[in-house]
């Protein structure tokens, strides 16, 4: 059992990098069977469809949001934490710049499609605007308000993520990250959005 497991694992693992650098519709399984070192005929004992990896693959980045989350939520302060996800390793900027966010590509290609994988992936990013939006809140704003700025602020960082692949440039992330801090620093809670006017609204977002 302990070996089975184990190829299970290499199997997700492979296809994780795979996807990540040529896109979900060009890893094959027989390239995934070769980077994990499993007979391409085992594959189909663990998964029946190239789909099934694709959601086992959904599934492990859901874990490993929700492991980063959960360590971002020991730091005491919603504006920390906001900072805090933006924090990226050498190692994660040379990813990004080489091939993109790992989790936006896969939401856009799948999302092309349509279909479960598709809601499957989508999720991924839900979440983590439903984590933000939390963040917000937890700095004074309303629940509604809280939930737009975060979508502004998703929606920032994969701008920023979708610009460092494209000109492979990791400084084109330093730069963003520090603009979207300073836009953070200067925000200034809505007490009740239902009250606040479209106006003030956009202010606190822009």
């Amino acid at each position: 059992m302990p070996r089975k497991t184990d190829k299970r694992i290499r199997l997700i693992e492979a296809a994780m990098v795979l996807i990540h650098q040529h896109g979900f519709n060009l890893t094959t399984l027989a390239y995934i069977a070769q980077e994990a070192d499993v007979p391409l005929g085992n594959v189909y004992y663990y998964f029946k469809t190239k789909e099934a990896i694709g959601e086992a693959v959904i599934e492990r980045h859901a874990a490993w949001y929700t492991e980063r989350l959960s360590k971002l939520n020991d730091i005491t302060e919603p504006m920390m934490r906001l900072f805090a996800f933006m924090d990226y390793t050498p190692e994660e900027l040379d990813r990004t710049a080489r091939y993109g966010c790992a989790i936006g590509g896969l939401c856009q290609e799948v999302g092309k499609q349509g279909g479960s994988l598709a809601d499957q992936a989508a999720k991924l990013l839900h979440d983590v605007v439903e984590w933000s939006a939390m963040q917000f809140k937890g700095l004074g704003f309303a629940p509604e308000a809280a939930h737009d700025l975060a979508m502004h602020y998703i929606a920032a960082i994969q701008g920023m993520h979708l610009l460092t692949h494209t000109f492979k440039d990791p400084k084109i992330t330093h730069r963003e990250s520090s603009v979207i801090k300073a836009w953070l620093k200067q925000l200034k809670p809505v007490s009740d959005k239902s009250m606040a006017t479209h106006g003030e609204l956009e202010d606190a977002i822009a």
